[in-house]
């Protein structure tokens, strides 16, 4: 059965169709919603938000075919909102610099953390989204409901800007 078919049954009520629906781009939601809130139990909290909003708003989708970017636009949103309540400020000043001469995994992802969490919000999320997740840029402004050449600008500026932040020793790509 084709997606404009799924989602206008899924809109008679049918609840069974709407979690196949959800379930066939699960790890999707959860890798993007993962890359918003940091933590396992954070992410399927997003997803949990997202599934009683595509529940209760399903009617309100006037293109079938666009459920899969309106339900991750939706889960973007209830990231967001999840944040913004919980106003999450992670320190990393507190973590430990390697001693021995060169950073090991870990440490490399905490100190990149540290750095792109110098950056403003908007810069973080495009950044995460295309090097995090490997979304291309026409996703992304889909996703975020910004022109392409918004996504590319803001893009460029918080690379230059996280460059700047490491000291200029950080390599592009």
């Amino acid at each position: 059965m084709d997606i404009e078919k799924r989602v206008k049954e899924a809109k008679q009520g049918n609840k069974e169709v709407l979690v196949s629906l959800i379930m066939d781009k699960k790890q999707e939601y959860y890798s993007l919603a993962y890359a918003y809130m940091k933590n396992q139990e954070d992410a399927m909290d997003a997803m949990a938000d997202m599934i009683v909003i595509l529940y209760e708003g399903l009617h309100q989708l006037k293109k079938e075919t666009s459920f899969y970017s309106w339900s991750k636009t939706i889960l973007v949103n209830c990231c967001k909102k999840q944040l913004k309540r919980k106003k999450r400020l992670i320190n990393f000043n507190n973590v430990e610099e390697a001693t021995s001469g060169g950073l090991g995994l870990v440490e490399e992802q905490l100190l990149l953390e540290r750095h792109l969490s110098s950056l403003s919000t908007d810069h973080q999320e495009i950044i995460k989204l295309r090097y995090y997740l490997d979304f291309d840029y026409n996703t992304i402004a889909e996703l975020l409901k910004i022109p392409v050449g918004t996504v590319k600008s803001r893009l460029s500026i918080g690379l230059r800007k996280l460059k700047e932040s490491y000291g200029g020793d950080f390599n592009e790509g």
